[in-house]
């Protein structure tokens, strides 16, 4: 178990560093081979007892991408860390650990589109799937079937940002004999640790703000010793959606300034949020760190922080209005992903999918925000001015 009392800033500068093994270079080296060589068969011989602990061959373990695990782990109070070469290899390995043929899956409100696609993709191998949008412990629990293995979630949830009471589920969960999945992404290990309120994975997608600029794809997984020693030798190994060590490499430089990041995206985020809940062309704002929010009092519990991802809904919520207020933005980007040092904007609302919008949840005058490390002021005035410009053009609201 990592040491407890390690500040998240003395993980991200230097623990695992070494810096006596790597010749006092500051910065750790690149293991860019594909494999390591032995003195005699006998050492090799040795090393194959222990995959997990020996270097080997690059689909296994490396020195590189080791050490940014080893500083996921000690962020997210975990036990072991593995990296993936994507957010979705890292999700479908976490699923399938504990799922088999016959087996039943329970998601929770908004979740990941490539999540969700993932879940109707393994029905292929007699695995079942059902999605509450309901939050509400009562409503969890009249959901789980005798045959339900894993409950997956979000908390905040994607495009909606809604809270769920992690400890809850997590309790449930085990009185049911049940595995939990969270995926941990929007908040960082900076601002929520669910492995500490019971959570049995953590997940997340190192290209958000783990990275942190937008060069890296790669995902994580967090847990315990016992789950992770056979997740290695099996969905890790097998299915070899590992993380090559350039990446880890760029991981481990972002990592760097995960907290002090964090902290801006955080206070430009709430002022973001709190001009966007003041303007008269919005009608909602989802943010849990407003006071507004009908999750605040449940984030002050299990949220030490708030991001810079956000969502509100157009008081005039046409698909017009929606593309309109996008394309009059100049700051804000047009992109899929976030978390990087660049703001961005998008909408799940593409003109045709109206009626898919509503069925699961979501205005369709919804647009999201990835609020970025530029001047804030800059940011809340090209809002204004996109909702300006957007009236202006013969659409109100």
């Amino acid at each position: 178990m990592p040491n407890k009392f390690l500040s998240d800033e003395h993980i991200v500068t230097h623990l695992g560093d070494e810096y006596d093994r790597f010749h006092g270079a500051v910065v750790p080296p690149i293991y860019q081979n594909s494999l390591f060589v032995f003195k005699d068969f006998d050492q090799l011989a040795e090393a194959m007892k222990d995959e997990q602990n020996s270097y080997l061959y690059w689909r296994g373990t490396n020195p590189t991408v080791q050490i940014v695990e080893q500083k996921i782990a000690a962020l997210e109070k975990g036990e072991k860390c593995k990296l993936f070469s994507s957010g979705m290899a890292a999700i479908s390995s976490a699923i399938l650990t504990f799922l088999k043929a016959g087996d039943h899956v329970l998601s929770i409100s908004n979740i990941y589109g490539p999540t969700t696609k993932f879940f109707t993709y393994a029905e292929k191998f007699g695995i079942t799937h059902t999605n509450t949008l309901q939050t509400d412990q009562d409503t969890i629990e009249s959901l789980i079937q005798p045959n339900t293995k894993v409950i997956y979630l979000e908390s905040p949830t994607t495009m909606t940002f809604k809270l769920v009471d992690l400890k809850a589920i997590a309790d449930l969960a085990k009185q049911r004999g049940i595995k939990t999945i969270i995926d941990n992404t929007w908040a960082t290990p900076i601002f929520q640790n669910p492995i500490t309120l019971g959570i049995d994975i953590v997940v997340h997608s190192v290209s958000k703000y783990l990275g942190g600029h937008s060069d890296l794809v790669g995902g994580a997984l967090i847990t315990s010793k016992e789950i992770m020693d056979h997740l290695f030798y099996h969905e890790y190994q097998l299915l070899g959606g590992v993380m090559p060590p350039y990446e880890a490499w760029l991981l481990m430089r972002g990592l760097r300034t995960l907290p002090l990041r964090m902290k801006a995206h955080q206070e430009s985020g709430m002022k973001i949020a709190t001009f966007l809940e003041n303007h008269p062309s919005v009608k909602k704002v989802n943010y849990p760190g407003l006071k507004s929010s009908p999750d605040y009092e449940l984030g002050t519990k299990q949220l030490k922080g708030y991001s810079g991802l956000l969502s509100f809904e157009l008081a005039n919520n046409s698909f017009e209005s929606v593309r309109k207020v996008i394309n009059n933005l100049k700051q804000f980007q047009i992109g899929v992903s976030w978390g990087g040092f660049e703001s961005l904007v998008i909408s799940p609302n593409y003109g045709y999918n109206t009626e898919q919008l509503v069925a699961s949840g979501m205005d369709p005058g919804l647009i999201r925000l990835s609020v970025g490390l530029e001047n804030v002021n800059e940011l809340m005035e090209d809002l204004d001015a996109a909702f300006t410009a957007t009236i202006t053009n013969g659409i109100k609201g």
